[in-house]
């Protein structure tokens, strides 16, 4: 059977919204979840989770963190990732050298942290007043908070908890064998090839490109570990782009039959991550816009995109006020599918919607 673009439609919505399962599996099974700060109306990394994981709520993820083998860490984006994947990254080498005075000052916070175990930036802010500095965006932030994200992302620290949303630090153990570069490249190739599939091809190119942050120490290989993924994956042209996916995997399958489901997804779900596939399985253009002057968005501060069966055909814009849910949907054909098999579908994922953000149910 041809591959064709309702195929691939089909195929990404069923191997990406998998059947709901417990949150480690859910993890393993992602092979990396982004994170994002924003809660409109949870955390991205809570709106992907919540159609993964059996009765997920919101918050899960965080109260849970300290007994998942998982690791909170850079990969192509900032998120959550397996322990043994985030192994494969380390030791990392960033591109800019310490200083010798940055040098003391991470052995004097290591020393800190190895002697109190877990610790809030605030107690090392207390006992090295480290002063301010200035953050990436051009604000100030405390020196001593630059500091513990220099030292995690070096490796010497790992994410231990979040307290009220505040990172907490702990020592990494660093007790493992360096790995053997090509092949930790090739599996960190795997694992964006095996959430975000398919992928056209320039959009693989680009996610591997990516890996210069989680990985910047093998910058040099990304262009052959990608030459080598080629070769393992499987692929096709549709519609002038070559589509890649993980071999074994059958995108024709009647297996991925679309559900009479909608879904409200988070703005950085792996369904509709890549804009570039998005455009052209659903024809249209989805962009998020938390970060656009408000005068400019076209769809809302943190438009969710909407999906009925395997058609994203809109977006909605949700929100919590006086304890009750509030939802403000939008759609690309100006209004939405007749039928009351769509309008039963929307309610229970509206009703999906409140147990997740601990709202009393209304039916």
């Amino acid at each position: 059977m041809p591959i064709t673009p309702d195929t691939l439609r089909r195929y990404a919505v069923a191997r990406t919204l998998f059947a709901p399962t417990t949150l480690a599996k859910a993890i393993s099974k992602l092979g990396f979840v982004q994170a994002d700060p924003i809660r409109a109306p949870a955390r991205a990394q809570d709106l992907t989770l919540r159609h993964r994981v059996k009765g997920y709520r919101a918050g899960d993820l965080e109260r849970r963190y300290a007994k998942l083998d998982i690791e909170e860490d850079f990969f192509v984006n900032y998120g959550f990732l397996p322990r043994a994947t985030h192994t494969l990254m380390h030791p990392r080498t960033p591109r800019t050298a310490l200083t010798t005075a940055r040098r003391k000052q991470m052995d004097a916070v290591l020393d800190f942290v190895q002697t109190h175990g877990v610790v809030h930036p605030r107690a090392v802010d207390a006992h090295f007043a480290h002063g301010k500095t200035q953050n990436w965006f051009g604000g100030s932030s405390n020196a001593s908070t630059e500091l513990l994200n220099d030292m995690h992302y070096r490796g010497l620290l790992r994410i231990a908890s979040r307290a009220s949303g505040v990172r907490t630090y702990a020592v990494r153990d660093a007790a493992h064998d360096a790995p053997d570069p090509a092949q930790a490249t090739d599996a960190l190739v795997d694992v964006i090839a095996h959430k975000y599939a398919p992928l056209p091809e320039r959009s693989l190119s680009e996610l591997v490109s990516h890996l210069r942050g989680g990985a910047p120490q093998w910058a040099h290989l990304r262009r052959d570990a990608l030459a080598r993924a080629k070769e393992r994956l499987a692929s096709a042209a549709v519609d002038g782009l070559t589509y890649y996916w993980p071999a074994g995997e059958n995108p024709a399958s009647h297996r991925h039959a679309p559900e009479e489901a909608v879904r409200l997804l988070a703005p950085f779900d792996p369904l509709v991550w890549d804009r570039r596939r998005f455009e052209h399985l659903w024809g249209w253009a989805y962009r998020f816009e938390a970060y656009t002057p408000a005068p400019k968005r076209v769809r809302g501060y943190y438009a969710l995109p909407l999906l009925w069966q395997d058609q994203v055909i809109g977006w909605g814009n949700v929100a919590v006020a006086d304890g009750a849910l509030q939802v403000d949907l939008g759609y690309v054909a100006g209004k939405p599918p007749r039928g009351a098999a769509y309008r039963r579908a929307l309610e229970a994922e509206l009703e999906h919607l409140r147990a997740f953000l601990h709202l009393p149910a209304t039916i």
